[in-house]
């Protein structure tokens, strides 16, 4: 008989909990399933296999025990998996090993089904010519952050994929919670849906990494990611319809973060007793913080926005009898 796993620390966050084990991932989903509890979303990024240097774990298998390893984790977290659940895997490479990021996707191929691709863009150079008049830029603008690459072969590298893998491929999304304003109001009279004045993000993500002074004050994990990406993850997949979310590669929280902020319950699973003080830590000051608005805030803000170009629109008009 197995013994039950006791959490490392459990974190009040107002009406929900954080609940971090100190322990492998694996373990963690032995007793969620024992326990027959099921997880609505997951939202992970685990161990590239790139030689990233972490307190106690070798990132550095043969690619072969590597895939197997990625099997055997992602068999036990679709085992766990709601039937309409995400799972929303976030992959990097490195430009000497391009298929990392194709090879970890082949290998969840045959659990999951792969539902939809996210670029998730963490720096972009946009030309003020390319981006119209109506952006209203005055300059060409590169915004971001990325690591740069000393390289005559090589590109810099400014993004990373996320794989939004559900168990038929069937699952319904809140597209509108990330919704974004039309930039020709027009529009909202040609195309279904739109009556909100708003529209599916897409696929692209723009969420840059905070600037930070010092990595080993402000970033001491070498390969987090900011906190906006898993809550927009989760704003996808719906609020409303999760009960429970989960990181089983939980590092600093990020994802710990993005639940106390959208008010969801969290189970976290980490190795390193370092990084999971610290993520507890930082879910406990997100949840003292003010929620961020449930379910369609982004779609919320950008009718906002609607709202404030059609007042300058009449303003404009105004101007134009005077």
């Amino acid at each position: 008989m197995s013994v039950l796993l006791k959490p490392y620390r459990r974190v009040p966050a107002g009406s929900v909990t954080g609940d971090f084990y100190h322990a492998d991932c694996l373990e963690v989903f032995r007793q969620l399933r024992a326990q027959a509890r099921t997880v609505d979303v997951i939202v992970t990024s685990p161990p590239y296999n790139l030689g990233i240097q972490y307190n106690r774990y070798q990132d550095t298998l043969s690619r072969e025990d590597y895939l197997k390893w990625t099997h055997a984790w992602v068999a036990a977290a679709a085992r766990v998996l709601a039937p309409n659940g995400s799972l929303f895997l976030n992959v990097g490479a490195k430009p000497t090993d391009p298929w990392t990021a194709l090879d970890v996707a082949q290998a969840v191929r045959g659990h999951l089904r792969l539902q939809n691709i996210i670029h998730w863009v963490k720096s972009i150079a946009i030309d003020r010519e390319s981006a119209g008049s109506a952006a209203g830029l005055t300059r060409d603008v590169a915004v971001g952050h990325y690591k740069p690459i000393n390289s005559d072969r090589f590109l810099n590298d400014c993004h990373e994929f996320i794989f939004h893998f559900t168990p038929a491929g069937t699952t319904e999304l809140d597209r509108l919670a990330l919704g974004v304003a039309y930039q020709d109001q027009s529009n909202v009279a040609r195309w279904r849906n739109a009556a909100q004045g708003v529209r599916c993000r897409g696929n692209t993500w723009f969420i840059p990494y905070e600037t930070i002074q010092r990595r080993e004050r402000d970033r001491p994990h070498p390969a987090t990611f900011p906190s906006q990406l898993p809550e927009h993850c989760l704003r996808l997949h719906g609020v409303n319809r999760i009960q429970l979310a989960m990181d089983p590669f939980t590092g600093l929280g990020s994802t710990a973060v993005a639940c106390a902020r959208l008010g969801v319950n969290f189970i976290g699973a980490e190795i390193d007793e370092v990084y999971l003080t610290e993520a507890a830590a930082r879910m406990e000051d997100a949840a003292r913080a003010p929620r961020a608005l449930p379910g369609r805030g982004h779609a919320r803000m950008a009718k906002a926005e609607v709202r404030s170009e059609k007042l300058l629109a009449g303003v404009r008009r105004t101007r134009g009898r005077l």
